[in-house]
């Protein structure tokens, strides 16, 4: 399935870089100021679990969020305070502070309702040797008379607070604007691109799936020695472990990550790190290979994670490790596992499926062969007039149809070029963008797909006005 965007006039369209990960935002702030509140009121549903107890968020909660025509990282942490008090609080003080290792903006939320307090001083302090942005944000602030009492927290020096009720959904607005005002500038999009031959060719792969898949293991068998550290313990990988090698020619960068459980089953302290960095080596990556256990096929959680990858339009290779576990390891039984793969990616039907033994190092060839192979068809360039011709032979063989409720009005198609690789990113200057109806950009994708030879990556799909 393609990754689709409308534009309206006047609006910029961006390219999707491969290179280029999302910005991230995180919430920080002392325990029970409304950070979960906060975080769900951007989301617009009830994601974390808010509680009046101290506390209660021990785990960063992490979630990609539009807002306007941008995209970033949401990331809400535990409470940072100044002297944290017993194992509990120190896991969350260290999730507060990779947090803000990690973001490009920082929203330190205070609590009108409590005042001006020695750990909101002390975590100014820690804030300070950040060169990040910081907004300084006040709760709950819901009526005149905390409005008043708001002006304590200027003694932070950390410019004109930002007064909020997340609860209320009061000043969410101007918040977010200068979120966004803060975040780094989007990469401009060139609609008359050309590939660069001179650009870096190193390809940057990333390694994601369940704990115990054996991710790390199947890494060791790419590179050829040990590079992970491999046990049957679940979660051993902590963070995301970049290793440099060549293959058949190609410089490639394979990016180890540690296992994403369901969020439910995320421990407290480090390994919820360990999934925010898997999810930046997914934005860093070109190509991720999705690991899963023979054992046990396809699960939801499975889904979820092919998803991530989609959504971020990663070319995505299906890994069914630990093989030669499978009671029945035939061709028959592969075509079977195949069917079910794909039955439970059904948004994904054209992503590759390889199988691996990563232990005795069987299917490495065949999957580093599938992976030179969609980076090849994802950095594929097809020139202007080829998918004008195209595109002509789609509208004459099937025309846009009249759109109901809209004075039977037509479309009118006047151009089709491509603007990107990595993933292949087609614009077409259409009159009425949002007239074009979902059916019909599903026809013009497997027109290019069929035409081209675009056969297992995203395609990212464009409509603008001239």
């Amino acid at each position: 399935m393609q990754d689709i965007q409308i534009q309206d006039e006047g609006q910029r369209v961006l390219p999707h870089n491969s290179h280029v990960s999302l910005p991230i935002v995180a919430i920080v702030g002392r325990p029970n100021v409304g950070k979960s509140s906060l975080f769900n009121r951007v989301l617009g549903r009830r994601h974390a679990i808010v509680s009046e107890v101290s506390g209660t968020t021990r785990d960063r909660l992490i979630s990609e969020v539009e807002w306007v025509d941008r995209h970033f990282i949401l990331i809400d942490t535990g409470g940072l305070e100044g002297k944290p008090e017993g194992p509990i609080r120190e896991r969350v003080q260290e999730q507060a502070d990779m947090a803000v290792a990690d973001a490009d903006v920082i929203i330190f939320l205070t609590d009108v309702t409590e005042g001006l307090t020695v750990n909101d001083l002390a975590a100014v302090e820690r804030l300070r040797r950040t060169t990040k942005p910081v907004i300084l944000a006040v709760n709950k602030v819901d009526n005149e008379t905390r409005e008043f009492s708001a002006a304590d927290f200027y003694q932070l020096g950390l410019q004109e607070p930002m007064l909020i009720s997340a609860y209320h959904n009061i000043g969410i607005y101007p918040l977010m604007d200068r979120v966004i005002d803060l975040l780094p500038a989007p990469p401009e999009f060139d609609e008359d691109w050309e590939p660069d031959e001179t650009e870096p060719t190193d390809l940057k792969i990333a390694i994601i799936g369940r704990t115990n898949v054996g991710k790390s293991m199947l890494m060791n068998s790419i590179l050829g020695q040990e590079r992970s550290i491999v046990t049957p313990e679940a979660g051993t990988t902590r963070d995301a472990l970049d290793t440099y090698m060549s293959y058949d020619g190609h410089d490639i960068t394979v990016i180890d990550t540690a296992g994403m459980r369901r969020r439910g089953l995320v421990q407290r302290g480090i390994e919820k790190f360990s999934v925010i960095r898997a999810v930046n080596a997914v934005g860093r990556s070109e190509i991720t290979l999705l690991v899963i256990d023979a054992t046990e096929l396809a699960t939801a959680q499975d889904s979820h994670i092919a998803g991530l990858a989609w959504e971020m339009c990663r070319g995505l290779i299906v890994v069914v490790n630990k093989w030669d576990l499978a009671e029945d390891g035939s061709r028959y039984a592969q075509q079977k596992t195949d069917e079910l793969i794909r039955d439970k990616l059904q948004f994904m039907s054209y992503v590759p499926i390889v199988f691996t033994s990563a232990l005795h190092g069987r299917g490495i060839d065949p999957l580093m062969r599938t992976v030179l192979e969609l980076q090849q068809e994802r950095s594929r360039f097809v020139p202007s007039r080829e998918l004008q011709y195209v595109m002509a032979k789609a509208l004459a063989s099937h025309a846009p149809p009249p759109v109901k409720g809209h004075s039977r009005e037509r479309v009118y198609f006047s151009r089709l070029r491509q603007v990107g690789i990595n993933p292949p990113t087609f614009l077409f200057t259409v009159d009425k963008p949002w007239l074009v109806h979902f059916s019909y950009q599903r026809y013009m994708e497997n027109q290019i797909r069929g035409n081209f030879g675009f056969d297992h990556t995203h395609l990212k799909l464009v409509f603008k006005k001239p």
